[in-house]
């Protein structure tokens, strides 16, 4: 059987007894004829084969270049070297696939992450990336994990819409209509009839109001899929195309909302951190390196593992968005005027800098925001009964975490069939195109929250990665969309 292989990070852990065994992976050195480091992406260290003189060809040794990949069976031995405690003793090589050391974009240094950025294709061979995509992997199936362990049911929501719920306006529009000779209408509109649905619609920014139609009827689901965002953002802290995590819980409240949240971020911390040390390890000792470069009022004040740990052995701070408003308005820093944008008072919105002013300067942890300000949240969102005169809000929560600022999104969803009407009808929303939103009001109501979580954010958090882009395989971003 070609296959029939051990891969190296399971060889890594064994004991040399002299075994024979069969590895494949891809060459990061050769050195003197004779040592190989070869590395077959389940970790980042490499094996080390080792080339008896005389024992190959020499054709077959010239081929042994950088990233040429390889198959060799050989003995294990203990090592006589320092760094590693085996050396596999090559009884036969086999090229599979060639490579051009002198072209090959990956030489054997380090690389800028821009750099990287720009052969987006090859990167994750670097232990960098390695490490990064293996967390990212984690991540992802704790949170199937998480959710499967509490009963959810996980929904596949429409990446093809007709509605609009963030009330953002900025969506890709999904159209098979030709460019050069659209239909219009008596009005001189694009007459979507004609398009491939009869209608307007787009790429969806959010799963949540159809994961509103599961939970009335499951009890609690949750979606993890793709969403997007036309904004003209080319920040480190902004893709046009994300994953999102969107559980939505009936008989829930903004608290019961807040708990899962802050126990569901805790979690999936958690299981990388006892199922990805290693890789955990070399990021916080690659952010370590980072840091050293700057200014010392710019280093972060706990390392990668210890803010970690942090997070999952200490509570979220609470507190209300009219408390937060006065914590910044109040402090020196804006005093000194120091933020780029300064706090005008109750009703604004905040920008990211004060987020982490709250999170990484006064509690030092993350934080959960909540009842914020109904004119800057969404239609859904449940109104507050005991408002204070001339503050109405509603009953949102964000998580804000230290380096990102906001994680998680959430609120508990406005149940009351009149309230919500109301609200739509204020801000211009026609009822007729969410009759089928409506229709969970009309039929068995109940009190119900859910909350997103950004996974490139999540996974930003956890690997310490100071861009986005550098958290996704593929980066899309305003004027780029290679690969």
């Amino acid at each position: 059987m070609f296959n029939k292989r051990i891969r190296i990070k399971e060889l890594l852990a064994m004991e040399p007894q002299g075994q024979e065994v069969t590895v494949m992976g891809w060459v990061r050195t050769f050195r003197n004829n004779q040592f190989i480091a070869l590395n077959d992406g389940s970790t980042n260290n490499n094996l080390q084969v080792v080339v008896e003189l005389g024992s190959q060809g020499e054709e077959l040794l010239k081929r042994i270049t950088t990233s040429a990949s390889m198959k060799v069976t050989g003995m294990i031995v203990p090592s006589l070297g320092k760094g590693q405690k085996m050396d596999l003793k090559a009884a036969h090589i086999e090229i599979l696939g060639d490579s051009d050391a002198e072209k090959y974009p990956l030489q054997p240094k380090k690389h800028s992450l821009e750099f990287l950025r720009e052969i987006a294709h090859l990167r994750f061979r670097t232990n960098t990336f390695g490490s990064v995509f293996r967390v990212r992997h984690a991540l992802a199936f704790a949170i199937h994990k998480f959710f499967n362990e509490k009963g959810f049911v996980y929904m596949h929501t429409p990446i093809i819409t007709a509605s609009d719920a963030e009330g953002a306006g900025e969506m890709f529009r999904v159209s098979t209509l030709p460019f050069d000779q659209t239909p219009r209408n008596d009005k001189g509109e694009v007459d979507f009839k004609q398009d491939f649905f009869g209608r307007a619609t787009n790429l969806t920014v959010s799963g949540q109001l159809e994961g509103e139609l599961g939970a009335t009827a499951f009890g609690e689901i949750y979606t993890f899929g793709p969403t997007f965002r036309a904004e003209n953002s080319n920040t480190a802290r902004h893709l046009a195309e994300f994953w999102m995590i969107e559980p939505e819980m009936a008989f829930y409240d903004l608290e019961d909302n807040m708990n899962l949240a802050e126990e569901f971020i805790q979690y999936i911390i958690r299981y990388a951190m006892e199922n990805n040390r290693e890789d955990l390890e070399f990021l916080a000792q690659r952010l370590a390196d980072e840091e050293k470069q700057l200014p010392q009022d710019k280093r972060s004040e706990m390392g990668l593992l210890e803010k970690l740990d942090f997070v999952l052995n200490n509570g979220f701070e609470r507190l209300t968005y009219t408390d937060a408003i006065e914590i910044r308005k109040e402090s020196n820093h804006n005093k000194k005027k120091k933020f780029q944008y300064p706090i005008t008072g109750w009703g604004m919105d905040l920008q990211s800098e004060h987020e982490r002013y709250l999170v990484e300067k006064h509690f030092k942890k993350p934080v959960i925001l909540y009842n914020y300000p109904a004119a800057i949240k969404a239609f859904y969102m449940r109104q507050n009964e005991d408002c204070a005169p001339g503050q109405p809000t509603v009953a949102a929560m964000d998580i804000l975490a230290p380096g990102i600022g906001e994680i998680v999104g959430g609120s508990q969803r406005e149940e009351r069939l009149s309230k919500l009407e109301d609200r739509m009808k204020e801000i211009g929303i026609p009822l007729e195109e969410l009759w089928w939103y409506l229709d969970t009001r009309r039929y068995g109501t109940v009190p119900h929250a859910g909350f997103g979580l950004g996974f490139e954010r999540m996974v930003q958090f956890v690997t310490g990665m100071t861009n986005i882009r550098d958290v996704i395989a593929f980066p899309r971003t305003p004027g780029s969309a290679e690969f």
